[in-house]
């Protein structure tokens, strides 16, 4: 994935990572920072951000690390965080890393349900918004990271919010169900643009959320409940590895030469390819996603 700048010198590997000051983005940050890339992580917090700017300077062998600000919740500050990125060049590596799981029904600031806003609107809208960079960049990837709560999700998209009632986990496996079903469309659009796209599912990892969210029955149907703490337990124990871990599947994604020339892939847990789930390939599935991404976070000429 090497490039030259039109002057002739090489041209620097630029990375961005959203959700990059902690966790499974940061263990990400810090795979691309030793691999030569100059990484831009992206996170809500200026204190974290240094932090984390500081931890991925130790180990970086290419461009200097740096820090953006941004609310991913909200779709003004995506649209300004994409004009901020757009403004330094071409791009070599967007990994979408963002991910929020909410024990309560939510808003955003532009009135959207917040799990559907923030794991997939946030991602989708700035994957539009930087195309030109990535394609300017190319050969280049865009890595979206998915997760396997997408098995217990439902799949009709007439709607941002599905019918019946709230359940933080169901929600956020059909928000990620929505952005794999993008990626991998994503990926035919751009196939031979000189921009792979691909989604990675890092299988798990102690996180916030898994901490957190997670140990609430409430975020899971009635028919679930009773069983939830030994199905909680069950993630636990295989999330219970660190971040560095899970971030294999982003990283490989990102950076795996096996994968060059191939697109539309999800890389598993394992960081090799593993077959998607299929209703995210259903065509059902991609027109309702498509719909509701272009109505409520238009881009460009659609606004």
């Amino acid at each position: 994935m090497g490039g030259e700048a039109a002057e002739g010198g090489p041209m620097e590997q630029r990375a961005v990572v959203t959700a990059g000051t902690g966790g499974i983005g940061l263990e990400t940050a810090m795979g691309l920072a030793a691999r030569g890339f100059g990484v831009t992580v992206v996170g809500r917090d200026a204190e974290r951000g240094a932090g984390a700017v500081e931890r991925i300077a130790a180990v970086a062998t290419g461009g200097e690390p740096q820090f953006m600000a941004a609310d991913l919740a909200s779709l003004e500050d995506v649209r300004a965080l994409a004009a901020r990125l757009a403004a330094e060049g071409p791009l070599k590596v967007l990994v979408n890393n963002v991910g929020a799981m909410f024990a309560d029904r939510q808003r955003t600031v532009d009135g959207i349900e917040a799990t559907f806003a923030v794991n997939h609107l946030s991602p989708y809208l700035l994957t539009e918004s930087l195309l030109d960079q990535l394609k300017a960049g190319g050969p280049s990837r865009i890595v979206n990271v998915s997760t396997g709560a997408i098995r217990l999700a439902k799949r009709t998209f007439d709607a941002v919010e599905p019918p019946g009632g709230y359940y933080g986990f169901h929600w956020y496996g059909r928000a990620k169900l929505a952005n794999l079903a993008y990626t991998l469309d994503l990926a035919e659009r751009l196939r031979g643009s000189g921009v792979t796209v691909f989604a990675a599912d890092p299988g798990g990892a102690a996180t916030d959320m898994t901490n957190g969210t997670m140990r609430s029955p409430k975020i899971v149907s009635p028919a679930l409940r009773l069983l939830w703490p030994l199905v909680r337990r069950a993630i636990e124990r295989s999330t219970a590895g660190p971040a560095a871990l899970a971030a294999r599947s982003s990283i490989a994604a990102a950076t795996d030469a096996s994968l060059d020339g191939r697109t539309g892939l999800l890389i598993g847990p394992e960081a090799t390819p593993v077959p998607a789930s299929r209703a995210s390939t259903d065509r059902r599935t991609v027109d309702g996603v498509l719909r509701l991404s272009r109505q409520l976070a238009p881009v460009g000429d659609d606004r």
